[in-house]
């Protein structure tokens, strides 16, 4: 054997022992890990460390909170049970829905945006005359504090045709008035919350403020990019507002622009909607019977920050499923909920 081969056969030997030594120091500094299946076979894995994996490192910065808004279990996912706080005012919010194949998708999209909130309570009021079990089991699995409400919209010549969801927020009012009755209950405000619009989390924070009626401005509504009140200088007085759809009305707002304190509500017990008023005077008949202009209370920065969008979902076009519903009744969701 030369010289030279035994050379690198000692090489290779050499190489070899370090590499063996690289992976058992690697192997000793990770074996602190370990990986668990907590809920049975395929369930998931769950990372933890070792017994002391609680205690913060002597100078580590104390960590940032992390919101954890679903748990993972093997039959879906499950949102986080929420908070309680007696010092911080319940809002109420009263939705109106109705039948239709965008409402799943629609309510789902605003229960995902809910479930982040402590202290709240959906009333949500089907256009029904019985709870339709697309609703009932949707709400159910949200996991949020509900009440579910049926109201049949009236059908009569003489109403108007465009008053849209008058017995529904009715229905949610008169639940208010009857299951609400003392301080701590009424330690809250009422929101008309319809399932097609956007909401940011911080337009629940800004109502909780409310102590009589509170206004800010809403967007991609009334044929412009916002509608808000116009506030005085000091931005605590609602001067007027820049509606140009009708600015003749006595307050020329959308639904999704204002909130009212329970007191209020319960202190004007005959407060309610009507088909007597034409579309879009709604929001002007409950405010009237509750309040002056005066007396409104401009919130989100003084009116100057849009929190809610008065967005619609696209009418799906159906031409295809209408087609095919003409050989074969059941449809594509034949047995599927959408």
């Amino acid at each position: 054997m030369t010289a030279d081969i035994r050379i690198r056969r000692r090489t290779l030997v050499l190489y070899s022992a370090l590499l063996c030594l690289a992976l058992l120091a690697f192997v000793s500094t990770n074996s602190s890990f370990q990986c668990s299946d907590t809920s049975g076979v395929g369930a998931g894995v769950s990372h933890t460390r070792g017994a002391d994996a609680d205690a913060d490192p002597p100078s580590a910065l104390p960590p940032l909170p992390r919101p954890q808004p679903l748990t993972h279990t093997r039959s879906g996912c499950v949102p986080r049970e929420r908070q309680h706080d007696p010092d911080l005012p319940m809002i109420y919010a009263i939705t109106p829905t109705y039948t239709r194949p965008v409402q799943k998708a629609e309510l789902t999209r605003l229960a995902q945006t809910l479930m982040w909130l402590d202290n709240f309570h959906w009333i949500v009021v089907e256009d029904s005359d019985t709870k339709t079990p697309l609703v009932e089991s949707f709400l159910l699995q949200t996991n949020l504090e509900y009440t579910h409400l049926v109201a049949r919209t009236k059908k009569n010549k003489q109403l108007k045709p465009t008053a849209r969801g008058v017995e529904q927020r009715n229905a949610g009012l008169d639940w208010l008035r009857k299951n609400l009755h003392n301080d701590d209950q009424l330690n809250g405000v009422v929101f008309f919350m319809d399932d097609d619009n956007t909401y940011s989390l911080q337009i629940f924070e800004e109502m909780r403020l409310v102590r009589k009626v509170g206004v800010w401005p809403v967007g991609l509504v009334g044929g412009m990019m916002v509608e808000r009140p116009l506030v005085d200088s000091s931005g605590t007085k609602v001067l007027g507002f820049n509606s140009v759809w009708r600015p003749e009305r006595p307050f020329p707002i959308d639904m999704a622009g204002f909130a009212i304190n329970l007191h209020l509500l319960k202190k004007h017990p005959n407060a309610v909607f009507t088909h007597k008023v034409q579309a879009g005077y709604q929001e002007s008949e409950i405010l009237r019977q509750l309040i002056t202009k005066d007396e409104l209370e401009p919130l989100a920065d003084k009116c100057t920050k849009v929190y809610v969008w008065h967005t619609r979902t696209e009418k799906p076009k159906m031409n295809e499923e209408n087609k095919l519903r003409a050989k074969n009744p059941k449809g594509s969701n034949d047995g599927l909920e959408v």
